[in-house]
C-alpha cells in the first residue's frame, strides 16, 4: 500500500501541496496516466526554480542563471528565472513552454523523492512518489506502469530526471560554497522599466562579482578550475544576457493584453 511521503524534495512554491505526496505502488497506481504537456502547463506559476550544474549548459541557451539566499538559513540556491514577479513565468503562454529545454524541477514533475528508513541505524534509503492531485494526471496521457505493473518509459525517464536531480545536488552545494568561501557572490542591482512605462525592481536575487573574480589570483583560479567550477561560474554569468529577452517578452506579452478587446 501506498504510505504518505516525508521529508520530500519539493521546489520551492510547492511546500502547501506536500499532503498529496505519497509512496509510488505498481498495483495502487497501475491506472495512472500522465500528460507530458500538462505537466509543462503546470509550471506557468514558477518564476523561478532550483537547478543543478549538470544543467547549466541546457540552461545557458534561454535563462538567466542566478542564485538566492534563504532568509532563514542564510544558504544559497542555483535558480533558473522565468518572470520579474512573483508567479510569473514568460516562458509559458496558453498553456505550452516556450522553450528549447525544459528545467528538471519542471520536467519530473508529478514526481518526487523522498527519504525512508532511519538515518540512524544507516538503513535510510530514497523512494519515488507521486503528488495524486497534480493537474498533470488524468485520463489522457502516458501509463506509467504497463498491465503487469513494469514501468513505462514515461516513468523511466522522470526516474532519470529525479536521479539528476539527486546526484546534482552536492556538486551544486559545493560549487555554491567555493563562491561563497571565495566572496564571489554579491546581490543584483535590476531596475527594469517595460514598454508601457511600468518599473519594477528585481530583488532576492544574487551573481558573481564579476570585478572580484578579475581580482582573484593565480592559486584561486587554478583551483577553481581543478574543482570543474570555473566553466560553471562563467557560464551564469553569460546567461544573465538573457534578462533582455525576458524583458521583450514581458513587452510583447503588455501589447498583447492592451489590444485585446
Amino acid at each position: 500500500m501506498p504510505t504518505a511521503c516525508r521529508r520530500c524534495r519539493p521546489t520551492r512554491t510547492e511546500d502547501t501541496r506536500m499532503a498529496h505526496l505519497v509512496s509510488l505502488d505498481n498495483t495502487a497506481h497501475r491506472q495512472i496516466r500522465v500528460d507530458k504537456g500538462r505537466v509543462e502547463a503546470a509550471g506557468a506559476a514558477l518564476n523561478m526554480v532550483p537547478v543543478v550544474l549538470s544543467e547549466f549548459l541546457k540552461l545557458v541557451v534561454q535563462y538567466p542563471i542566478a542564485f538566492t539566499k534563504d532568509k532563514d538559513t542564510g544558504r544559497f540556491a542555483c535558480v533558473a528565472l522565468f518572470g520579474f514577479h512573483d508567479s510569473e513565468n514568460l516562458f509559458v503562454d496558453d498553456g505550452r513552454w516556450d522553450a528549447i529545454y525544459v528545467p528538471l524541477q519542471v520536467s519530473r514533475q508529478p514526481f518526487f523523492l523522498a527519504q525512508a528508513g532511519n538515518p540512524a541505524t544507516e538503513d535510510e534509503h530514497f523512494v519515488v512518489c507521486i503528488d495524486i492531485e497534480h493537474a498533470s494526471i488524468g485520463a489522457g496521457g502516458e501509463r506509467i506502469f504497463d498491465t503487469d505493473g513494469q514501468e513505462t518509459p514515461c516513468l523511466e525517464e522522470a526516474n532519470g530526471r529525479l536521479a539528476e536531480l539527486l546526484n546534482g545536488e552536492e556538486p551544486t552545494r559545493q560549487f555554491i560554497d567555493a563562491l561563497v568561501h571565495l566572496k564571489l557572490l554579491v546581490p543584483m542591482q535590476l531596475e527594469i522599466t517595460f514598454g508601457n512605462g511600468e518599473t519594477t525592481q528585481v530583488q532576492g536575487l544574487y551573481t558573481i562579482d564579476d570585478a572580484r573574480l578579475k581580482q582573484l589570483d593565480g592559486g584561486a583560479i587554478a583551483r577553481l578550475h581543478a574543482q570543474g567550477f570555473l566553466g560553471p561560474l562563467h557560464t551564469m554569468l553569460a546567461s544573465l544576457g538573457h534578462v533582455y529577452a525576458m524583458i521583450d517578452r514581458r513587452n510583447k506579452r503588455l501589447a498583447r493584453a492592451e489590444v485585446r478587446p
